[in-house]
């Protein structure tokens, strides 16, 4: 079977968190929180996998192995939507046509309170982006899609409506099975590991006039496997349909072809990017180009 990888990656997932949180939390309560946050930031890679059509072909099947929300934070069916509006690659990073973008138009920035300014702004150095980018993210997406539910939307209406069901599960689990206070969970594993996911977001893309120059590469990294290798981003850009575990050896096959077409926005590894952008912001939010217009 050639996806057993990802089948195996999903049981390693469930059977390390129902593991983490039923038998090692009573005895070593601080170990299970950081293990139960790896295994969110685990399950969020397993969500993008699926997303992309493994393990198998069939969206509905995918969403039933992954739907369940450990991270709390976002709805699965509006992650898929909207991550599959991000692969647009023509319109990579454009505040108007990127879901996914951090950057802003001059207009739309220029009728931001200065308080949101500085929110904004920590938000986009690593620091702030492990502290504050869960919580800045998960509003921000929140009350787009109120503004839709509330004109109407019944897909994105039905999404969260899921999701409601999909975080009581959760919360079934997290306090009648493992005995733990539910805000403990939110605060503790689901908040931190968003807030993993949010380091290997933090720089995945920048403008640049081409659109493979907009995608990076971060070469070796100790986090690459919890990140399924997503942290080879252009190669998964380049070619979505291709399954996690195929990711290391397309871009061994042609390393110095990938960096070149990505015009060399290439890292070494996450410490080099924390250690660059720990307390400063690696780019300005302001667009270079993206013309003036309400945010989406």
């Amino acid at each position: 079977m050639a996806e057993w990888p990802t089948w195996a990656a999903i049981l390693l997932c469930y059977t390390g968190w129902l593991l983490l949180g039923g038998l090692l939390y009573p005895a070593h309560p601080v170990l299970a929180l950081a293990g139960m946050a790896v295994m969110v930031a685990f399950h969020s890679s397993l969500q993008h996998e699926a997303i992309h059509g493994h393990p198998t072909p069939s969206a509905l099947c995918n969403e039933l192995l992954v739907g369940l929300s450990l991270g709390l934070a976002y709805p699965y069916r509006r992650y898929r939507t909207t991550h599959l509006l991000h692969h647009r690659d023509e319109t990579l990073t454009d505040p108007h046509g990127d879901p996914e973008s951090y950057y802003w138009d001059r207009e739309s920035w220029s009728q931001l309170g200065r308080a949101r300014r500085l929110l904004l702004t920590a938000n986009n150095t690593v620091l702030g982006r492990l502290l504050l980018g869960p919580l800045v993210g998960s509003l921000r997406f929140f009350l787009h899609d109120l503004r839709h539910i509330r004109a109407g939307d019944r897909t994105i209406r039905l999404a969260w409506a899921i999701h409601a069901l999909s975080v009581l599960a959760v919360a079934a689990i997290v306090t009648r099975g493992f005995h733990m206070p539910f805000w403990l969970y939110a605060l503790g594993p689901a908040y931190a590991g968003n807030a993993l996911i949010g380091l290997r977001s933090y720089c995945e893309h920048q403008w640049h006039e081409t659109p493979d120059g907009r995608t990076i590469i971060v070469e070796r990294s100790l986090l690459s496997l919890l990140f399924l290798y997503n942290n080879l981003h252009v190669v998964h850009h380049a070619r979505p349909g291709e399954p996690w575990f195929r990711m290391p050896g397309l871009y061994a096959q042609d390393r110095a072809g990938w960096q070149a077409r990505n015009r060399g926005y290439v890292y070494r590894g996450y410490r080099t990017i924390i250690r660059r952008y720990f307390l400063r912001p690696k780019e300005p939010l302001l667009h270079p180009v993206s013309p003036g217009g309400p945010r989406p």
